[in-house]
């Protein structure tokens, strides 16, 4: 064999061999996290999905069903430096940013010192974000967008990786403000985290309240995170996916679809955002679950965790009871 047919022959391998010591790493993840959440199965996947995507995620669901500790949980098993901000109506800005305080020193000359708030960690839990006023909201815009925020007129660069891990309760609706539609559109998913089976619960019970706690412990860090995000946007799509993300997400805007149950119900729908976080997390789920290549399944799998803060209904349909859920299955039912 020619040294040329044995280079070829590498160069495929490295890709394969790349992405057997992934999936182990991930499978080992999955396993640690398993170890501390029960019965959440599809919300640690697809926060897992979201975290390879290189994505923030925002989950939402009732208080107690363990948002929070898969969001701690997350950090140590992919060793990240995790910070908690807890969102009240009277958090600022600078309380998530930073700010800049005048210094004197032994000289006697004056200079501003910019002390870094908690946004500047991997892993930022944004505990019920949607408790803020607006403009706090908007404080964590610019971040994760563009992984750097601006204070006094300077840039200051975050970590890497970072994500914003968002948490909200539906049922608090006293003293809420609701995600402007251009930060929903931040957040690669949206994860409704709803109540456990009953077997699920069971362990809970069984194992959250004797005398010892399982912890979970570190799988990959930081620098294994950022080489899995790069290798997911090398992952190949086939033509039939990149024609079936288009088909749906073009189907979910009103102006522009034939199917009756979206031009009478939602008044705007997904933009080219959505179509992106799409591409990036079938390759991700293909990754998690073994598979070198997405496929239109992954498509349907992720159609509602990826679309549902990035469409909204009109009034009559929300008077109507018609669910946001139901016009993605809609879409689903025609791309099957």
């Amino acid at each position: 064999m020619s040294a040329t047919s044995d280079d070829t022959m590498t160069a495929h391998s490295a890709p394969i061999d790349a992405m057997d010591q992934l999936g182990e790493r991930l499978a080992a993840a999955r396993s640690s996290i398993a170890e501390v959440i029960y019965g959440q199965e599809r919300v640690v996947d697809e926060t897992l999905i979201t975290l390879l995507s290189g994505g923030h995620v925002l989950l939402i669901g009732v208080p107690g069903l363990g948002k929070t500790r898969l969001v701690e949980t997350l950090g140590t098993v992919f060793g990240l430096e995790e910070r908690r901000v807890q969102f009240t109506p009277d958090l600022m800005p600078a309380d998530i940013l930073g700010s800049e305080v005048l210094e004197e020193q032994e000289t006697g000359r004056r200079q501003f010192r910019f002390i870094k708030g908690p946004v500047f960690c991997q892993l930022l839990m944004a505990d019920e974000i949607n408790r803020a006023s607006p403009r706090t909201q908007s404080a964590l815009l610019q971040a994760m967008q563009e992984h750097r925020v601006s204070v006094a007129g300077h840039y200051h660069g975050l970590p890497q990786p970072f994500h914003v891990l968002a948490t909200q309760n539906p049922l608090e609706q006293e003293g809420t403000y609701p995600l402007p539609e251009a930060q929903l559109d931040r957040f690669l998913m949206q994860v409704d985290v709803e109540y456990p089976e009953r077997e699920a619960e069971r362990e809970i019970l069984l194992k959250t309240t004797g005398a010892t706690e399982v912890q979970a412990r570190p799988v990959m860090d930081a620098a294994q995170l950022l080489a899995a995000q790069r290798f997911v946007r090398h992952v190949p799509v086939g033509e039939s996916v990149v024609d079936g993300i288009l088909d749906m997400v073009r189907a979910g805007r009103p102006e522009s679809t034939d199917i009756p149950e979206v031009r009478a119900h939602v008044s705007w729908g997904p933009g080219p955002r959505a179509s992106q976080a799409l591409m990036l997390a079938v390759r991700a789920r293909a990754i998690l679950h073994g598979r070198f290549a997405p496929s239109l399944d992954d498509v349907l799998a992720l159609a509602a965790p990826v679309l549902r803060h990035r469409m909204a209904l009109s009034f009559a349909a929300r008077a109507e009871g018609v669910r946001i859920d139901d016009i993605i299955e809609r879409l689903c039912a025609r791309l099957d």
